[in-house]
């Protein structure tokens, strides 16, 4: 009787093994069918031939994208495509992903006794949202493009509420009742993708990367995947080096003799190997090799590196400047475990992603049930209040409009500009910041009146603090001291001139002398990024490398902070930095990493001449 149950397992596992690769095999062709005409329309419709496309930037893209609208309309609902227009094609659900998350309306945060709480949103719960709002069967959207009719009046709020309420249980027991079989694949998944990795580098799993809810609650409006990814490739390394500083001694210690008896026995082992070859074929001889290694390699990932220097409010800020977002109540608690804690919500051990998919099939249908059911009315009024639909594009989330007036949060440098409620303004400046990074990325964009009155202002601000901080010579004349503080061993000149802006105040606060003591001056990290910001546009104009688009700063201002005709060496050093981002990308990357430092700061302390240096 055990052997048949025995047999039928294997039987059921080497079907559903088959079923999982016949799956990646037909997905392969769909995609590659896919990948074909792509090529295709960037051959003949964009003529861009396929060996070159690597050297093309998603911006010349899409001004073909847009100049081919004007001589052969793909379009018919509208003559002109805007760079906004294209960014909502692609980005219509994402927007709205990115704005629930903001808003706090899915349900991803959890407090579980013992644990605290936690964040948890699984590729297989993400799937199930998508299925429910988007494109699913009773979906809210009847088709790609629109918001079904019915969603869109106030007077059927409550039985819409009922009858989605009713589709998320009949969703949830699906995922019930399919459980068995999801979790199989799973862990058939897991176990096809990670083993072989596994096996060669034990480290991965205390790896960490950048979590599925972390990636929608740093997400800008209207930016793109790689836009995205290349943004957070930059941040991992500061973040992991903020989140390696924090380091338990009683830890570390244990860690250090656990490493070290496994490693004298992993030793042995491999030296009786070297010696006779006939050890190998004593029984579990090479699991126990694995299992050593595994435990040296893990008893090495909690000791912590004995040069490593304890600033972890620069850390923290260097991290900021690459993900742009951060809870206002990090600020000056860096130094704090919660504070870490939370951080490692949006950026996760991988082995804790791995767990979390492989727990997804059984947490899925719960959370369904009895926790999304319960924001129905919520959902329906969400999709009411923020949809508008645009000519030629569709029904599109309100928020990725980035309307400072409707939209707008007046704590970040948007008083008197908006008119927002606290229900329909997007958290933790969402909106600003995603105004800024879009008019930096796509500096071909005209953007409507009341964005246009925001970024002036943006940039108004930003000079007067300038005129009233140190020069941009005095803060970029300790990038040496800074790169060894903040910046990797290869750092890049916009890393480098990032760590410059973070820790110029503090050094001045500590006393250390400055080159140059008529600039003495108390220096705070707004009013640092606002120098340099002002130094490095008009370093950018003057010195440009061919290629970049002359309005690929936000500022062409007549004001020029530095005089080239008496250039002294940090004179030099600014323009070495400007001439060295050979690529629009690196320049409009630190850009906007000194904007976000900038209005991060001024939100928290109001007037530069109010902050406090800690």
């Amino acid at each position: 009787m055990c052997r048949i149950q025995e047999s039928g397992w294997i039987i059921f596992l080497l079907v559903m093994a088959a079923i999982f690769w016949l799956y990646r095999l037909i997905k392969m062709f769909c995609n590659l069918l896919g990948y074909w005409e792509i090529r295709k329309f960037y051959i003949r419709a964009l003529k861009i031939p396929s060996e070159e496309l690597c050297n093309f930037s998603w911006q010349e893209v899409q001004a073909r994208l847009i100049s081919l609208q004007r001589e052969q309309p793909m379009c018919v609902h509208k003559k002109e495509l805007t760079e906004l227009d294209i960014y909502h094609r692609i980005l219509r659900f994402k927007n709205y992903m990115v704005a629930m998350v903001n808003k706090s309306l899915l349900p991803v945060h959890f407090r579980l006794p013992l644990v605290g709480e936690v964040t948890f949103l699984s590729q297989g719960l993400k799937y199930n949202l998508e299925l429910l709002f988007f494109w699913g069967p009773g979906s809210l959207f009847q088709n790609k493009w629109n918001l079904q009719p019915k969603y869109k009046r106030q007077g059927q709020r409550l039985e819409l509420a009922q009858e989605l309420s009713r589709t998320i249980v009949l969703l949830g027991l699906a995922n019930l009742f399919l459980c068995p079989f999801i979790l199989v694949w799973q862990i058939l998944y897991a176990f096809f993708s990670y083993t072989e990795v596994i096996k060669r580098e034990p480290g991965s799993l205390g790896a960490r990367r950048w979590s599925l809810y972390g990636r929608l609650y740093l997400r800008h409006f209207n930016e793109l995947t790689h836009e995205l990814q290349a943004r957070l490739s930059r941040g991992y390394k500061p973040a992991t080096k903020y989140m390696n500083s924090f380091a338990s001694p009683l830890l570390a210690i244990a860690a250090k003799n656990l490493g070290f008896f496994a490693g004298s026995l992993l030793a042995v082992l491999i030296a009786l190997t070297v010696y006779d070859e006939d050890v190998l074929t004593v029984q579990h001889i090479l699991t126990a090799i694995t299992v050593l290694g595994v435990l040296v390699t893990i008893a090495r990932s909690f000791i912590p590196d004995e040069h490593m220097v304890w600033c972890p409010e620069q850390l923290l800020q260097c991290v900021l400047a690459h993900i742009h977002y951060m809870p206002d109540h990090w600020q000056g608690h860096a130094h704090k475990l919660e504070t870490r804690d939370e951080l490692a919500q949006l950026f996760q051990y991988k082995a804790v992603f791995i767990l979390e998919e492989l727990l997804s099939p059984i947490i899925t249908p719960f959370i369904l049930i009895f926790s999304l059911r319960h924001k129905s009315l919520e959902i329906i009024d969400f999709f009411r209040n923020f949809s508008v639909e645009v000519v030629g594009v569709g029904d599109i989330c309100s928020f990725a409009q980035m309307d400072i007036r409707k939209h707008g949060n007046p704590q970040w440098m948007s008083e008197g500009q908006t008119q927002a409620s606290v229900y329909q303004q997007a958290e933790n400046g969402k909106t600003e910041l995603s105004l800024m990074h879009f008019a930096i990325t796509n500096p071909q964009w005209h953007p409507p009146l009341e964005s246009s009155v925001f970024i002036g202002h943006v940039k108004e601000k930003v000079h007067q603090d300038a005129a009233n901080a140190p020069p941009a010579q005095q803060i970029l004349c300790e990038a040496p001291i800074c790169s060894s503080i903040l910046s990797n061993e290869s750092g890049t000149a916009p890393d480098n001139l990032l760590a410059s802006v973070l820790v110029h105040p503090v050094l001045t606060a500590s006393g250390l002398p400055t080159r140059d003591r008529r600039f003495a001056q108390p220096t705070t990290t707004a009013s640092a990024a606002a120098s340099v910001l002002a130094s490095l546009s008009a370093s950018q104009i003057s010195s440009r490398p061919q290629g970049l688009h002359s309005n690929s700063s936000l500022y062409n201002s007549e004001r020029t902070v530095l005089q080239h005709s008496t250039l002294s060496p940090s004179d030099s050093q600014i323009q070495s930095i400007s001439r060295s981002s050979l690529l629009a990308s690196e320049f409009a990357s630190a850009e906007m990493s000194l904007h976000a430092i900038y209005m991060h700061e001024v939100m928290l302390h109001g007037s530069i001449d109010t902050c406090v240096i800690v």
